[in-house]
């Protein structure tokens, strides 16, 4: 399974978090789109219209399990997908902005 580190990603990378509703509204990454993982595969159309066409999808939750699911999943439907190792867990430690719907400061759960 492709993973990439925390400290790889750049600005304007794609992310997706697949975490649960509770966690994204703790906390998550400001550009991220969200589609938990128990309702990706009912969602996968919001991926494909969101994703850019000829660019990398970042794979996230709060370690790196679920994600690693997700991105496997969409290796296998052709996409260009890796997880993001130690997820936001390590995206958070790494000192990157978590933040809440209304855009305050967040954590992760």
């Amino acid at each position: 399974m492709p993973t990439v580190q925390v400290a790889d990603l750049k600005d304007g990378d794609f992310l997706l978090d697949v975490r649960e509703h509770d966690e994204w509204q703790a906390g998550h990454a400001a550009a991220a789109l969200h589609i938990p993982i128990g309702e990706f595969v009912a969602r996968y159309g919001e991926l494909t219209e969101a994703a850019p066409q000829d660019g990398r999808v970042h794979v996230i939750c709060r370690s790196g399990a679920r994600s690693a699911q997700v991105a496997q999943y969409l290796v296998q439907q052709g996409v260009d997908a890796v997880n993001v190792a130690g997820g936001m867990q390590v995206w958070e430690a790494a000192g990157h902005s978590v933040v809440t719907d209304n855009g305050e400061a967040g954590f992760v759960l």
